[in-house]
Parts: structure tokens; C-alpha cells; sequence
């Protein structure tokens, strides 16, 4: 093999490389635009779970109707895509805990207070009702 085949290669390898980070990334930001409330993870975790959401989409699509011709780069393997990252992430949300309880900082802590409240409230009252 010749050193301009193999720069061929190389180039071609690392084009589709590129192609693939920045159609993982576009993916990803759409699956976490179409699901609401707060996304784990940062712009790797988006261009990851868009890649692997292309991935599993695309592979589904083709597992179930074999005839069909879908490149990962096209409409149809966009929606395939943006499907699968979508999965990706409602099963992450739904394994995480995460998907049913979402509040931030200062929820947290004003039901924190309110439960301490209520607890003593009902040691107060446990108290007063033995001495009675």
C-alpha cells in the first residue's frame, strides 16, 4: 500500500469521524430539546448519546423492516436518530430516579423544613398526650 493511499485513508476515516461528532451532536440536542425538564450531562454526554441514539434508531429501523435503505445521514435517519437518542434518554431518566422527581435546590430545602416542622409537631403532641 502507497504512503497517498494511505493518507486516503486516513482522510476518509477522520472526514467520517467529523461527520459523525457533529451528526451526534445535532442528535443529541434535539433529543434533549423534545423531552422537557433538566438533562444529565454536558456537551460530550449530548454528542455520546446522540452517536449511540443514531445508532440504536438506525439499527431498529433496520433490524424490523430489512428492505428498507436508510443512511444515518438523511430525514428519514435523522428521525430514526432522534428517536433513539430520545430512548436513550427516558430510559436513563427512568433508571436514574430522576424522571419523576425533578426540583431544585430550594425545594428541596423548604420541604426539608417543612417535614422537621411536622416532626416535632408531632413529638409536642406525643409529649402532651403522656402527660395528660
Amino acid at each position: 500500500m502507497s504512503e497517498a493511499d494511505m493518507m486516503e485513508i486516513l482522510r476518509t476515516s477522520l472526514n467520517e469521524l467529523l461527520r459523525w461528532v457533529g451528526f451526534g451532536t445535532l442528535t443529541g440536542l434535539a433529543a434533549k430539546a423534545i423531552m422537557p425538564g433538566r438533562d444529565p450531562g454536558g456537551a460530550v454526554a449530548t454528542m455520546l448519546m446522540g452517536i449511540g441514539g443514531s445508532v440504536i434508531g438506525c439499527g431498529t429501523v433496520l433490524f424490523f423492516w430489512r428492505d428498507a435503505s436508510l443512511d444515518p445521514i438523511s430525514g428519514r435517519g435523522f428521525l430514526a436518530a432522534i428517536l433513539g437518542a430520545f430512548l436513550l434518554l427516558f430510559f436513563y431518566r427512568l433508571l436514574a430516579g430522576s424522571f419523576f422527581t425533578e426540583s431544585d435546590g430550594y425545594e428541596d430545602q423548604k420541604m426539608h423544613k417543612v417535614r422537621k416542622r411536622a416532626q416535632k409537631r408531632r413529638l409536642v403532641e406525643e409529649i402532651l398526650k403522656d402527660a395528660a
